[in-house]
């Protein structure tokens, strides 16, 4: 339990970079608070599309991950985060990518941010 409280931190911290470094990327709110809450329960929501979508995809996407060597993961990294505002949109969260664009730039700062977050911290 605490390692899931964890990395939803962690995902909701990358998330909250990538929406203040990506133009493309929209976190709304009122207050601190109210961005505070929204960039958690936006995490929970991207965990969940992680955990449930991401490996249908890649399982279907095989033959792309052997002809690109690898490099359409960025790509499915994107749709992700572009399901992820879909799916906060349809939860009246205030998150949203404008475009596939902003999404890979977003996709890929996300990952890098949770990287360093994950190394510094640990999994424990």
């Amino acid at each position: 339990m605490k390692s899931f409280v964890i990395k939803t931190l962690i995902n909701a911290l990358a998330i909250w970079v990538a929406a203040w470094i990506v133009d493309g990327i929209v976190l709304s709110g009122d207050g601190w608070q109210d961005k505070t809450l929204t960039v958690i329960a936006v995490a929970l929501v991207f965990g969940v599309v992680n955990f449930l979508i991401k490996p249908l995809v890649k399982l279907f996407s095989l033959p792309l991950f052997i002809l690109t060597l690898g490099l359409i993961t960025f790509v499915i990294n994107a749709l992700m985060l572009w399901l992820t505002s879909w799916a906060s949109d349809k939860l009246s969260l205030d998150f949203h990518v404008e475009g596939f664009w902003a999404a890979l730039l977003g996709s890929l700062i996300i990952s890098v941010v949770s990287w360093g977050l994950h190394l510094a911290l640990g999994d424990d």
